[in-house]
């Protein structure tokens, strides 16, 4: 069988929170298929937002796009069913154009996620 060509572009990450929730959080990822493996300082770590290419502001295009994508709809399907036009639409998704609470919830309403994702 054929190894997949493309890597990864990470295969471990680093967790920050309280303390005191570690051990419900390893215990959920083992549940996920992950392993836990001690963080070695001497390796570079980035921020996951550099390791995807992703500036905090962004961050509403990238999930605007990600929930049409996944939707299976076009910018011009999306822009015809949330009665918003195409071309805002692709502003929004280059970042171009903020997207208002108004607009995130017509939105949110066509891609079944939460509006507050969008903003």
């Amino acid at each position: 069988m054929l190894e997949p060509t493309k890597k990864p572009l990470t295969d471990r990450m680093v967790i920050q929170g309280p303390s005191d929730r570690r051990g419900q959080v390893e215990k959920a990822l083992r549940r996920l298929g992950f392993s836990i493996v001690a963080q070695n300082d001497d390796e570079p770590s980035i921020p996951w937002r550099d390791a995807l290419n992703i500036h905090p502001d962004g961050e509403p295009g990238v999930c605007l796009r990600g929930a049409r994508t996944r939707e299976g709809l076009t910018q011009a399907e999306l822009s015809r069913l949330a009665a918003i036009p195409q071309r805002h639409i692709s502003e929004m998704e280059n970042n171009k154009r903020p997207i208002g609470k108004e607009t995130a919830k017509r939105l949110a309403g066509v891609l079944h996620v939460d509006y507050r994702v969008l903003l």
